[in-house]
């Protein structure tokens, strides 16, 4: 009788300044994985950390040969990160979380159940509450509400990057040749059948996030240019808006000049109208600029990201 073979599933897991946490979800996803059935490996990426995390993967790589690294020559970011282990993974199931458990490892057992015998493809993980503050939690809400109106992709709401995908999918993702990365847009464009299994995200044991105000920024914009034309949208908006408040001005000083019998000068109506259109003309340059010069960064061909040295892999790039 032939033996079935267990799934290979890849764990990608970022990290940046992370020395207290890698252990420790090393230790969580062993703890699971005689529930999932699955053989591992389990793909940490070095994000240009300045702490000891890369003295702590290299720790864990000698003590536990599936566990493979990818050490980044610099800080490229958490969506390059992703990508780079999502070019390197080579499991059938393909599961991506962040290092600081707030990804709560657990959830994935219920993720492979739908995975093996629902056949879903892609199975998110779905906040039920976020531990931010009030500024970032209420603008995040806007934002993806914003987003959610105006793209031409379904994006879910209340998922970050922790997810499970098929191999197919993964596939289809490490093909797609774009630089300003915005993973939670791409795989909603990619498709196929897809879940969710909602939780309590807890919150951070160790260390501090690695998303500043900065980086949320660049994340929300690719969002926007990447997957709606709401900029574009926005700006036809706003010289409609001005081309109405302009004119209102002016009725409002006709109207003056009628009853009151005010004198206004002419410069007075000039003024007003070019204070208006050049708001707008600013505006527009501004979202033709933000467009050109992603089509400046793409055309460079730059890599996403530059390996300084890896550890256990033997199989290729893809």
């Amino acid at each position: 009788m032939k033996l079935q073979k267990l799934p290979l599933f890849s764990f990608v897991i970022p990290v940046w300044n992370e020395e207290k946490n890698i252990s420790l979800i090393y230790d969580k996803l062993i703890e699971i994985l005689p529930q999932i059935n699955a053989e591992a490996e389990f793909i940490f990426i070095n994000d240009g950390s300045t702490d000891n995390s890369l003295m702590e993967l290299d720790k864990l790589a000698n003590y536990d040969k599936r566990v493979r690294y990818i050490n980044f020559s610099r800080n490229f970011g958490h969506q390059a990160a992703l990508t780079a282990g999502l070019q390197y993974a080579s499991g059938d199931a393909v599961v991506t979380l962040d290092c600081d458990l707030q990804d709560p490892p657990e959830v994935i057992v219920e993720m492979a159940k739908l995975w093996e015998s629902k056949n879903y493809e892609i199975i998110y993980a779905r906040r039920r509450n976020r531990h931010d503050n009030f500024f970032k939690k209420y603008t995040a809400i806007l934002y993806y509400k914003i987003l959610d109106k105006f793209s031409n992709v379904r994006i879910p709401r209340n998922v970050g990057d922790f997810r499970l995908m098929d191999k197919k999918v993964v596939d289809i993702i490490n093909k797609m040749p774009e630089k300003a990365r915005y993973l939670r847009g791409m795989v909603a464009w990619v498709g196929y059948r897809h879940t969710f299994v909602d939780f309590d995200r807890p919150e951070r044991i160790h260390g501090k996030t690695g998303y500043t105000l900065s980086k949320m920024i660049k994340l929300a914009m690719d969002g926007l240019f990447n997957f709606s034309l709401l900029p574009l949208r926005a700006g036809l908006v706003m010289g409609i808006l001005s081309i109405f408040l302009g004119i209102g001005f002016i009725i409002y000083m006709l109207i003056d000049i009628g009853i009151n019998n005010v004198v206004y000068p002419l410069y007075k109506f000039l003024t007003v109208i070019l204070f208006i259109f050049m708001g707008f003309s600013f505006i527009t340059t501004w979202l033709l600029g933000e467009y050109i010069g992603r089509i400046y960064e793409e055309i460079k061909h730059r890599p996403l990201y530059i390996i300084q040295d890896m550890t256990n892999f033997e199989q290729t790039k893809k």
